[in-house]
């Protein structure tokens, strides 16, 4: 079984705000723990493949506890390095009744995220470049690129950090690309390329579109995968990160793109049904999934 190298600090704790257009007794804050590298190897531990996360916590309880959580569910916690004067990453999010959502962030400990070195000796067979500090993003994702490790660059909300030239170093050192409709536009304004530039020169790009399922784009070409409707619309949150785990898993399988992303859409429709970005169970077996 090969292992995913996941090179993002932002496993965050939450405090979820509901904002009702009409107040109500549902209107109630909750702490949810955990959110992207972690949501992301939820799908990896629930069905065996060897995962190592890396990236920053706090020391003492708080940290004792984080990484307690993970090695419950099997994951691979070495290479989460604890600090004692840094908070792990924060986020409040906002989200009205029609699950629009406004984010408040504080990095933390994501900040020193950089002193964690990506190398080969772990003999990790894909990773990931999520949002993390701005020089773990930059460090991390040359380190993959010279260690031979085909990436996934997710840039999510810390693409802004970057400008065209820096975008563009990532793009021509990542496998894969992944990113929703707005980043993909910021992407595109920033390098000065299209998508379909973009996709010639990684080996394909995937932009998420919600409800309205993904695009994959390969040499230029682009094929719409469809959604698959959620038996219900809980919670939005986390559904990004568990859509690449599934990414993740079948790239890991060695499936074509365009498989992968249809179960990060199935995946994705799981988690909305669910609040909480990790609360969601798969219903069906990932390996056994055919489009």
């Amino acid at each position: 079984m090969g292992k995913l190298g996941l090179s993002s600090g932002g496993s965050y704790f939450f405090l979820c705000m509901p904002v009702q257009h009409i107040a109500d007794d549902s209107a109630h804050p909750r702490q949810c723990v955990g959110r992207n590298r972690k949501a992301v190897a939820m799908l990896q531990a629930q069905r065996g493949c060897c995962l190592v996360i890396v990236g920053m916590s706090l020391s003492g309880d708080e940290g004792a506890s984080y990484i307690g959580r993970k090695t419950r569910q099997g994951i691979d916690t070495r290479f989460v390095k604890q600090l004692d004067d840094s908070y792990t990453a924060q986020a409040m999010i906002m989200t009205d009744s029609d699950n629009n959502q406004i984010t408040a962030f504080h990095p933390g400990a994501m900040t020193e995220a950089h002193v964690n070195m990506i190398d080969g000796s772990e003999g990790a067979s894909v990773g990931i470049v999520s949002p993390d500090g701005r020089d773990a993003m930059l460090q991390h994702s040359a380190q993959f690129k010279a260690a031979g490790i085909p990436f996934v660059f997710d840039p999510g909300q810390g693409l802004p950090m970057f400008n065209g030239q820096e975008l563009l170093a990532f793009v021509e050192q990542a496998t894969w690309i992944a990113v929703n409709d707005y980043e993909a536009k910021m992407l595109c304004d920033r390098t000065g390329l299209d998508l379909a530039a973009l996709s010639m020169k990684v080996q394909g790009l995937v932009v998420t579109l919600g409800e309205q399922g993904c695009q994959v784009w390969e040499q230029g070409q682009m094929t719409l995968v469809a959604p698959v409707k959620a038996q219900e619309v809980v919670d939005p949150t986390g559904c990004g990160d568990a859509w690449r785990g599934a990414l993740l898993y079948g790239l890991e399988k060695g499936w074509p793109l365009a498989k992968c992303a249809a179960l990060g859409n199935r995946v994705g429709a799981l988690k909305v049904a669910a609040k909480g970005p990790q609360n969601y169970v798969l219903d069906f077996d990932p390996a056994t999934f055919e489009v």
